[in-house]
């Protein structure tokens, strides 16, 4: 019973069933009781919750020397100040609380990377009446020197395995060839993404010749423009190609390249400031939550949980602030399953639906940035090479950026983003050598590392809400994928969210309940 229910999909959308915070004037409606959402039959779990209460607080400027005039304004506003305090004078706090997050939040989004904000874009695009929604994003690392966006080598792609995936990225790559009437600010200069339409090229053996035949029908099918390549079709087209060891080829011919990270980054947070949403630079330690016991039909017990309060760690604090929240948003990337666990998400018997945990974990990838002069030209596509070496071009001066994974057995600590150096020499330099003969003399000029948030399931998203936390949503786990895929995958999860179901792509094979029923949806095409 259990598990034909979480089969048929999705029910109402919580935002779309009224369900708000705000105490003043919220446009999505008041739950039952004074204690946020908790209406008949739910009983708290935690036994008590204190809230710190706070004011607006002064800004202050540093405005340079101060004139005979500005000097008197300003005492008379250090007289007001004192006065706030004494006994009988109005309060007034001191003390500058802009840094913090609001008391109450609509919706919560843990990761403010472009998944994140992609999911706080479409939720204000859709939202009935603008203002209707206030979303929070919380992001600990302000300044992005380790997500998973800005480290990548940006590539957009429809060669996947998968028909939803192939969906996501033609919905994507739309996105990103109108991205100015999509994320356009008034008064703020046009977007350029400097997207480099040269495709992505993969190269097959005689063993992977038929998946990639198979591979390639599924895309066409999907509308992805596509074709296949013998060996010597191969060679003339690209004469800077060794095709030994290269049974069949597929090339994309619309739509494929790559783009700037940083600036869709950039571009999606500008844009969702513009529209009201608000920014926290913090971390996410605790979520208190309430529990209501069930039985299904056949007297298996289940317990249904909803989060009413996120405690964030604001930055240079030890203290944190409660966020009354109707809905949170787990986009936290490759600590997304940390997230999770925070949420309760795993804690329960092996084998259950409440001890299936988010299997989404850090792995850390090496990007190798080398100098060729005789390599591949302007017409070089992303070669994704059967030894699981790639590489594209950079620029217009020689400069290639490409990298490998590495085997199960031989991946690196995630502790850190330090680069090995030996893993190109010995792992990604020769096959690079022989598929291309003039990489036998590059010359690395740099690396850098970042994360994937990999999927060890299935190497695919997890999109949607939490058979049991059922006010989590989830927008992680792309394996590397997530980038691209971003602009689709932030609407996917908005409508979800308002309507209840999935309406622009179809999404319910990523939904959390596929682990603990065991139904892969494995994507082959991981780079």
């Amino acid at each position: 019973m259990l598990r034909g229910a979480l089969r048929l999909g999705l029910g109402p959308g919580l935002l779309g069933r009224g369900l708000g915070t705000r105490r003043e004037g919220s446009t999505l409606g008041k739950a039952e009781g004074s204690g946020g959402y908790r209406g008949s039959g739910v009983f708290p779990v935690s036994s008590h919750v204190t809230f710190r209460t706070r004011g607006p607080g002064p800004r202050w400027e540093d405005s340079g020397p101060l004139g005979a005039g500005d000097w008197h304004g300003k005492v008379l506003e250090i007289k007001k100040k004192i006065q706030s305090i004494l006994p009988g004078g109005a309060w007034s706090p001191l003390c500058d609380t802009s840094h913090l997050p609001p008391e109450h939040s609509d919706v919560v989004i843990v990761g403010g990377g472009v998944l994140g904000l992609s999911v706080a874009y479409w939720l204000k695009r859709l939202e009935k009446r603008q203002g209707a929604i206030r979303v929070l994003v919380v992001e600990r690392d302000h300044t992005y020197s380790q997500a998973s966006t800005v480290l990548s080598v940006g590539g957009i792609r429809q060669q996947f395995s998968l028909p939803e995936n192939i969906q996501l990225s033609l919905f994507s790559v739309e996105f990103l060839r109108n991205i100015n009437e999509y994320l356009a600010v008034v008064d703020d200069p046009p977007l350029d993404l400097q997207f480099n339409p040269s495709g992505y090229l993969f190269l097959a053996s005689e063993e992977g010749a038929t998946i990639m035949e198979n591979n390639v029908k599924v895309q066409r099918q999907e509308g992805a423009k596509v074709c296949l390549m013998s060996p010597e079709q191969l060679q003339k087209k690209f004469p800077w190609i060794n095709t030994e060891g290269v049974a069949l080829a597929s090339y994309g011919l619309e739509d494929e390249g790559w783009f700037d990270p940083w600036c869709l980054l950039q571009g999606l947070r500008r844009k969702v400031q513009s529209m009201g949403v608000l920014f926290c630079r913090g971390e996410v330690t605790r979520f208190i939550s309430s529990s209501n016991h069930m039985e299904n039909a056949i007297g298996e017990k289940v317990t249904l949980k909803r989060i009413h309060e996120v405690h964030v760690k604001v930055d240079h604090s030890q203290e944190y602030q409660p966020v009354e929240c109707a809905i949170v948003v787990n986009a936290a990337g490759a600590w997304s399953g940390r997230i999770a666990e925070l949420a309760g998400i795993g804690k329960g018997p092996s084998g259950t639906l409440q001890g299936t945990k988010l299997p989404v974990e850090p792995r850390k990838r090496y990007v190798y940035l080398w100098h060729c002069p005789q390599g591949p030209g302007l017409e070089a596509p992303l070669v994704a090479d059967p030894s699981g070496a790639y590489f594209r071009r950079e620029g217009l001066g020689n400069n290639y950026l490409g990298g490998c994974s590495p085997a199960e057995e031989e991946e690196p600590d995630p502790g850190n983003l330090e680069v090995d150096h030996d893993f190109f020499q010995e792992k990604v330099w020769p096959h690079l050598a022989r598929r291309v003969p003039a990489f036998e003399t590059l010359k690395v000029r740099r690396a850098w590392a970042g994360y994937y948030d990999y999927n060890t399931f299935d190497q695919n998203g997890v999109v949607g809400p939490h058979p049991l936390v059922i006010n989590m949503y989830f927008a992680t786990g792309f394996s590397g994928h997530g980038l691209q895929q971003a602009p689709a995958v932030g609407r996917a999860v908005a409508e979800v969210m308002l309507e209840g179901h999935f309406q622009t792509i179809n999404l319910s094979p990523f939904l959390f309940s596929r682990f603990y029923l065991g139904e892969k949806a494995q994507e082959h095409c991981i780079i």
